[in-house]
This record gives structure tokens, sequence and C-alpha cells, in this order.
């Protein structure tokens, strides 16, 4: 998003000086890192997968599994791959809107759909998913916006990503809490205290939009009372993040905030795509032919993403098998082990493996922003809808029109007369 005169006169208020040369080079070291992270994470999570075999050995479950896997309908596995399909293109959408609200923005779709997967390749790879929004942000700056723009853009769209995640998980709770108590007894308390944490998390996250004074303060105290202990490494730059990072940031959600249809039209968008998340485990029910009730499915799938969430751990190891486990033992029976593996290929593996090419995708003419393309398309569709409906009108008798003269209107009322 471009910088407004607001953002300028703020930033001139900030007695630190910061280059964007030096910005950009640790924006590219941070990408570095990200490589760096990533390749670890693949290394672990295959030697996750080597272990999980192992235990299916060691324990005598290799025959169900095997057995379990032979009867899968592949329909419904190919149904619970569209749902991450459309998790995907909700997820471009996204960013697509805030994109549009800059007509002037370099951004592309090509460079939005690499930016979404981004996310998935490295937040997948890193624990808690930390290196999705620095990967973001670097691929972001890619495209021609400065570090302080792409961070805007990244985490605006990651603040109403929690607010989603948090929504959701709510009206889950709500909705379904009987139900959960019945079913899990007092292991609810444990999603609760989960859920605690993202409400306290998105909380924080709308403190620092809404009052970054206030964080300015206590970021600034903080970066002294650590440095006075020596504790503190690299004060230029945490001084870049409290004192120019934190402005730019709330300065681009409170312009993007201005714009409230489009700031719910993004809540609506991202509620769409966690539930294209969420109802994957019902699809792969009935691939091994289970039966389940659709919404009970939905809402232990938002518990499950948020306990796998809080597991620092690369792809939430651990916490997504215990999360399955946990919520949907009851439901695959039997079948549980093999219904995971195929839940992970869905929601994991396969999407991580299928993100790596789309890293490089690039929008080859940024001299038309998404706005003016979106402007382009509608002025085509208003033009085709008016040409049908001139078509419409010129034939036909229900279509037709004609004007006549007083002479023969008169003319033509004296034969109706005579008859």
């Amino acid at each position: 998003m471009p910088q407004d005169n607001r953002t300028k006169n703020v930033a001139k208020k900030v007695p630190l000086k910061v280059s964007g040369t030096s910005s950009h080079n640790r924006t590219t070291e941070a990408g570095g890192d990200d490589n760096a992270q990533a390749r670890k994470g693949a290394i672990f999570l295959a030697g996750v997968v080597v272990v999980y075999i192992v235990y299916l050995v060691v324990t005598g479950q290799m025959a169900t599994f095997l057995e379990a896997l032979a009867g899968v309908n592949t329909a419904w596995v190919l149904g619970a791959a569209l749902c991450y399909v459309f998790y995907f293109i909700f997820g471009v959408a996204a960013y697509a809107i805030a994109v549009y609200l800059d007509h002037d923005s370099p951004v592309g779709l090509r460079d939005l759909m690499s930016v979404e997967a981004s996310g998935v390749f490295f937040g997948n790879l890193t624990p808690m998913m930390a290196g999705a929004v620095p990967a973001q942000i670097y691929r972001l700056t890619r495209t021609g916006l400065d570090v302080g723009e792409a961070s805007a853009t990244q985490f605006t769209r990651f603040i109403m990503f929690q607010l989603g995640v948090v929504l959701f998980a709510a009206l889950m709770l709500v909705a379904k809490l009987r139900f959960f108590f019945e079913a899990y007894g007092n292991i609810v308390v444990l999603n609760l205290v989960v859920f605690g944490v993202h409400l306290a998390e998105c909380i924080g996250l709308f403190v620092i939009c809404l009052c970054p004074n206030l964080v300015m303060r206590f970021g600034n105290w903080a970066i002294q009372k650590l440095m006075n202990r020596g504790l503190l490494k690299d004060r230029e730059r945490w001084d870049e993040m409290v004192n120019v990072q934190v402005l730019k940031f709330s300065d681009a959600f409170k312009r993007a905030a201005q714009d409230l249809p489009s700031m719910l039209l993004t809540l609506v968008v991202t509620m769409l795509q966690l539930a294209s998340l969420y109802m994957i485990p019902w699809f792969v029910l009935n691939a091994f032919g289970k039966q389940g009730d659709f919404l009970e499915c939905l809402a232990a799938g938002s518990m499950v993403q948020m306990v796998a969430s809080a597991v620092p751990l690369p792809g939430g190891t651990g916490g997504a098998e215990g999360g399955f486990v946990m919520f949907y033992r009851h439901m695959f029976g039997e079948a549980t082990s093999a219904g995971f593996l195929v839940w992970r290929i869905v929601t994991f593996f396969g999407p991580t493996i299928l993100a790596a090419p789309l890293l490089g995708l690039s929008t080859r003419n940024r001299s038309v922003s998404i706005y003016h393309r979106t402007q382009r398309i509608k002025r085509r569709l208003q033009a085709l809808t008016g040409n049908a409906s001139a078509g419409r009108g010129g034939h036909g008798r229900s279509g037709a029109s004609v004007k006549m003269s007083g002479k023969s209107a008169d003319k033509l009322a004296e034969h109706h007369q005579k008859k």
C-alpha cells in the first residue's frame, strides 16, 4: 500500500533513520534464513514419516492400516483435495481485496498466488508457521513494494486471518459446546485454553493497530531494560521495529479499516477459506465409508487446527496427530491411522510439495494494477450486456418499439372502429 501524507508526517517525528538499503538487506537475509529453516523442517518431517511407519510395524497395526487404505473411495478423497484448492483460492482472494484498494499497486494476481504459496510452503516447514509471514513479506518486496508497504499489506492480512480463526472457533464452540463435553469430556478445557491464547493474540494485534503510541512507549521501555541487563543485541533492528514498523503497520491498518465493506468482505472470504480447510475431515470420513455429522466435523476440525498451531514443531507435529486422534477417533474407529494419513496428505504433505513450483510465479505486466484490470473487465461486461439488451430490444414482437406520427395513429384507430 502506498504511503500517504499522514504516514510521512508521522515518520518525520521519529528520530531514528532507517535506510532502505539496510531494510532490504535484512529482508533478503530473512529470506535466506527461511530457506534454511525450510530445509531443516523438510528433513525433520521426513524423519517423522519414517518414525510413523516404524510405529505401525512395531505395534502390529500395519495390516489394519493397509486394509483401511485399500477400501478408500477416491472420489471423496478428490473432493477433499478440491476443498484445499478452494482454501488456496480464497487465500489469494483475500490478498487481492487488499491490493485492489491500492489503485496503483504493482502487485499482480500471479504475485499473490506466489505469496500464498510462500505462506503454505514456509509455514508448513517451520515451527509454529513462523516462516510464513517473513517469506510472504519478502515475496511482496520482489513486486516493487518497499519493506514497510509489504509489511503493512501482509500484517493487515494476518490480522484478519487471526480474527477469522478466533471467530470461527468461537462460533463452533457456541454451536457445539454441549457436543464437545459429551463426546470428549474435560479434555475440551484444553481447547478452551488454546482458544484463549489465540484470542489474547488477536487482541494484542488490535492493540498494536489502534494504540501504536502506547505500544511504542512500552516497547522502548522494554528495549532499554533488556539492553541494560545485556539480554538484547542488535538494538538498531529492535528500534526500527518499535519506532518505525509499528507506525507503518498501524497506519496501514487504519487506512484499510476506513473501507469497512472491504474489511468485512475480507473477513467473509477468510471464514470461507477456513471452512474449506475444516470440512476436509468430513470428506475423508466418507472416503472410508463412515458417517458423521457435517457441523461436528467442522467444529472438530477447527479445534484440531488450533491445537496443532500451538505446538512449536514444523507442521504442528505432535499436535496434529494428537488432535486428530482426540477429536476423530470415535468417528473413524479402526481406520483412524489411515484416515489421519489421508487427511495429512491432503492438508499438509501434498500442498507443501505442490506449493514449491508456485514460489517462482511472477506477474509479467506490472504497469496495469489489479484495480485497473478489474475496471477494464467491468467495462467490457457492461458493454456486452448493453449490446445484448439492445439486440433483444431490436428483434421480436415483445421488444418492438414503433414510433408513429399523429396521422398514422388516427388512421389506425379509424380502421379498428370500422371493423
